[in-house]
């Protein structure tokens, strides 16, 4: 079974009728919000992906875009001036979309996120909040447009109690798997907002990996360190590809549902730069191409380990990277969301955890040496995962990126 939990969490601190601009009406609807959403979140999660990779570029990597991506959507919403614009800029939205086509495309696909989990074939809970300091006013517009998100907590008188709110909503949300979010001095009697997103997902593979297969064997870390590790093993139809623009092999391993599938892009049998050149060839272009292209289905002998691993980041310096360090200087406005000057972010916190077994979710490797050559290879191919490579865990029905990471030591 596979389960996969991401949680990200913004730390601030304080030293009419039209929300968003002079007249909100005056913007028209536009059909396109949506898939400009969805476009605008492809980008922005290779670009922090890289910057993950660069902060930690020799250790196992596991985050949720999805998460990181829709906590930085409400601080755009709730941000003005220089803010709101370097924001825009880092949440990749384009420059003709305004904020009420977005907000509308945001408020859908809530609502067909809400609709589409099928809790019979899989598990994937998503929850946006934005705790602000109770003596704050929040502009009656955002009350409205973000009931929903909008939580007030005594944090002057009590900030102990408010953290431990705000843990066990983190907690609720991720059925007990990121627990502590918030160390015990990360809110103080100045913490004026905390923007927070939480993750769930939980799936069990359409082809389950028979447990009677699983076995110790060596996993090459690199061309000098070999380990032992567990692996899941199965023969089955898979699609499957060969992407020379990528330098991998692409497998998906599909959830039961077929709605959400993990992809794992493993390069050809070179430690020498195998995983670094599939980050580096990586493009929004071509990770949609990857997860949306219905290519062939054959005959595949899959072996990928059997982990778990649980990350934490400190996304301050990631986010600055991606031009998001608005957000931490002393100049952040935020006059969306209420009048109150002088709102600065202190801290941005993010853990995830991923956890893949014979009854769901995989991370993939391949031991297989092959070219990038036309010539069809002999049947079945082998996809044997032991050595290190990037996967992806995808939403089709929402083209959203839930889940990715690195495999790239099992002892770390």
């Amino acid at each position: 079974m596979l389960k996969t939990i991401g949680v990200v969490l913004l730390l601030a601190v304080t030293a009419n009728s039209q929300c968003f601009y002079k007249d909100d009406s005056s913007k028209k609807l536009n059909p396109e919000a949506r898939t400009s959403l969805y476009k605008g979140q492809l980008g922005f999660t290779l670009n922090i992906f890289n910057s993950i990779n660069n902060a930690v570029p020799n250790d196992n990597i596991f985050f949720s875009p999805f998460s990181i991506y829709h906590s930085l959507l409400l601080a755009y919403f709730s941000a003005g001036g220089t803010t709101e614009a370097s924001l825009k800029r880092s949440l990749e939205i384009e420059d003709n979309m305004d904020k009420i086509n977005l907000m509308t495309a945001y408020k859908v696909d809530k609502r067909s996120r809400t609709v589409n989990n099928n809790s019979d074939s899989y598990e994937f809970n998503s929850a946006n909040k934005l705790f602000v300091a109770n003596e704050l006013e929040v502009r009656q517009c955002m009350l409205n447009f973000f009931g929903e998100e909008l939580e007030s907590l005594n944090f002057r008188e009590n900030p102990g109690a408010a953290r431990d709110y705000i843990n066990g909503w983190v907690s609720r949300i991720t059925k007990n798997h990121i627990n502590d979010l918030i160390p015990p001095d990360g809110i103080s009697q100045a913490t004026k907002l905390v923007l927070a997103n939480a993750a769930y997902f939980k799936g069990v593979w359409s082809s389950k990996f028979p447990v009677e297969r699983t076995k110790k064997e060596i996993f090459y870390v690199s061309e000098s360190h070999q380990t032992f590790t567990t692996f899941i093993k199965q023969k089955g139809t898979f699609r499957y590809m060969v992407s020379e623009e990528l330098g991998a092999q692409v497998l998906e391993l599909p959830y039961k549902g077929n709605d959400i599938s993990m992809f794992i892009l493993l390069p050809p049998y070179s430690m020498k730069g195998g995983v670094k050149n599939i980050i580096a060839n990586l493009t929004p272009e071509r990770l949609a191409a990857v997860v949306e292209e219905n290519y062939m289905t054959r005959e595949v002998v899959v072996e990928i380990p059997k982990f778990t691993i649980e990350r934490s980041l400190h996304l301050r310096e990631v986010l600055e990277n991606i031009g998001a360090g608005a957000l931490f200087n002393e100049t952040t406005d935020f006059s969306t969301l209420t009048e109150h000057k002088g709102i600065i972010f202190d801290d941005a916190v993010h853990k995830a955890k991923i956890q893949v077994d014979e009854e769901g979710t995989v991370a993939a490797a391949a031991t297989a040496i092959f070219g990038f050559r036309s010539s069809r290879p002999a049947e079945p191919t082998r996809f044997v995962a032991n050595f290190p490579f990037v996967y992806v865990i995808y939403e089709r029905p929402t083209n959203s990126v839930l889940f990715m990471g690195v495999y790239r030591d099992p002892k770390k």
